[in-house]
């Protein structure tokens, strides 16, 4: 019964995928000033001409991505595209810095004028993985330079320096260890050294082995929480802030960990990265009277400060459709597929617009259609990642 299943889950989100990508092939490039429209409704026209670099990047990644590992995805229309976002990405997306160092904007205009700079690193991570997935489906060695280049940046601000982000330090304030930092940096890690050989991979195995020890410091309370932000010194801060969970944060980073452990042949993280940071968020974050994953949760049960906490959003279940999948696949023990199917099964019934194509990616607790466009400033293709 398992194996017809996932043989059906497997063709379901074959079409899905298929549909996503024609899509965003359709409605998303512009071919007057290049790179891609990210903020398009739920029938394809472009409600707003602003350009997200999050999405600019992660739009250039899965076009790559795609061609280079899937036969059917191996067109010239999907390569021709990720280079010109690539190349709108290298003329525009780079801003210097109030400190004289290279910032990514966070949201250009339609032509390539910078609108916002966050003063996060994100923007920056993207734009690696854009650089670095393109260098490998043109061998265009500047290109995988100029990833790592940017990736030298970060670890600096991260390890060394953070003024170079812009934020002023306050005396009120006090340094926090954010769970997305470290994953975002794993994730990088893992990106740029697949497939480069030794040099590469001795050259990002110490700062893998610490995004791994700073992620282990989220597991809290005697090893029955995972908490979004912790202290430095690996310890439970005050407040909302203290309290707060991201259980699709936590089941992101526990697919990062699970493939770090298969990597060095870490069974102790492996089990750590099923014990805490799947099977944890899922019990916690999973809606028992109306299914899906909760956005945020408070640890102590107060409700979340975040406005959006009760909301279902697209991306944790397709984190945790990924983590559940890899882990039992790893593992084989069948509750895990069982978490998968009912994941999935909340997944498929809720997110795809079967009109139109492509996904909503904001319900209501309920389930019920909240927001209905298909990209915006933090929604764009990346859904796709999950079938990859």
């Amino acid at each position: 019964m398992s194996v017809v299943r996932l043989e059906e889950s497997r063709e379901r989100i074959r079409t899905e995928l298929d549909n996503t990508v024609n899509f965003w092939l359709k409605y998303s490039h512009d071919t007057v000033h290049g790179g891609f429209f990210t903020c398009i409704g739920r029938d394809g026209k472009v409600y707003d001409e602003l350009k997200y670099v999050w999405l600019q990047g992660r739009q250039v990644w899965m076009y790559c991505r795609l061609y280079r590992t899937m036969d059917r995805f191996r067109k010239p229309e999907i390569l021709e595209a990720a280079k010109a976002g690539g190349a709108f990405l290298r003329k525009f997306a780079r801003v210097s810095g109030s400190s004289g160092q290279w910032k990514c904007a966070f949201c250009l205009t339609r032509d390539g004028k910078a609108v916002k700079i966050q003063r996060t690193i994100f923007s920056e991570c993207f734009y690696i993985m854009a650089m670095d997935e393109l260098s490998r489906v043109t061998d265009d060695k500047d290109m995988q330079l100029e990833a790592e280049q940017m990736m030298e940046q970060i670890i600096y601000w991260v390890r060394v320096d953070s003024s170079g982000l812009g934020r002023p330090q306050l005396p009120g304030d006090f340094p926090v260890n954010s769970m997305a930092v470290p994953m975002m940096l794993l994730c990088l890690v893992q990106q740029l050294t697949e497939g480069r050989g030794q040099e590469v991979f001795q050259k990002y195995r110490e700062l893998g082995s610490w995004c791994v020890q700073q992620i282990l410091q989220h597991i809290q309370r005697d090893g029955t929480a995972i908490l979004e932000n912790v202290s430095l010194d690996k310890t439970e801060l005050p407040g909302c802030q203290g309290r707060l969970q991201n259980p699709g944060h936590a089941l992101e980073a526990g697919w990062f960990l699970l493939q770090y452990s298969t990597e060095w042949g870490d069974e102790e993280l492996q089990r750590t990265a099923i014990d805490k940071f799947m099977e944890l968020p899922y019990q916690c974050g999973w809606d028992k009277e109306h299914g899906g994953l909760f956005y945020f949760l408070d640890v102590d049960g107060h409700c979340p400060t975040q406005l959006e906490w009760s909301m279902k959003l697209w991306w944790p279940h397709c984190e945790a459709l990924i983590a559940f999948l890899m882990a039992y696949s790893q593992t084989k023990k069948p509750e895990l597929l069982d978490r998968f199917f009912q994941v999935f099964e909340y997944t498929f019934s809720h997110f795809p617009d079967a009109k139109n194509g492509e996904w909503f990616g904001y319900l209501t607790q309920e389930g019920k259609l909240a927001l209905d466009f298909k990209g915006g400033p933090f929604k764009g293709k990346d859904i796709i990642q999950m079938w990859n």
